[in-house]
């Protein structure tokens, strides 16, 4: 995938990765709840590892052996976008994800504002997701 940013020869993410805990569970929620697919998986144990396609070509990739309530660290939370957040947020509270924010109509405060819908969740091992909806 051919990126525009010239400094570093592309551009934009290609994955964001996490520890989890209970690897299975993580990876039941993420494709099961959220429809992410496999790309690749590798390692035994708690060396294991899965990039997850999140839909458009960018990857979760989840490692084994993390420690339970390991949860919100440096990264304070990762955005999925989403063409509906209300729905989105349906599935990961009926996967078990703990909802924090309600689907929430907000303008982001820049020039032209920026009208979002945002919700809130956490994920299987505590870390933070926003399902993020451009209005």
């Amino acid at each position: 995938m051919k990126g525009r940013n010239k400094a570093i020869g592309g551009g934009g993410f290609h994955h964001v990765a996490m520890k989890a805990a209970d690897f299975d569970a993580c990876v039941r929620f993420y494709t099961q709840a959220l429809g992410f697919t496999e790309a690749v998986r590798w390692g035994e144990g708690d060396g294991r590892a899965i990039m997850l396609d999140t839909g458009d070509g960018n990857y979760l990739e989840v490692f084994a052996g993390g420690k339970p309530g390991a949860g919100e660290g440096a990264i304070v939370h990762f955005a999925l976008r989403t063409s509906d957040a209300a729905a989105a947020l349906g599935r990961a509270r009926a996967a078990g994800a703990q909802v924090t924010m309600e689907p929430t109509d907000v303008d982001i405060p820049s020039q032209p504002p920026k009208p979002v819908r945002i919700a809130f969740c956490k994920g299987p091992d505590g870390e933070v997701i926003e399902f993020f909806q451009e209005r």
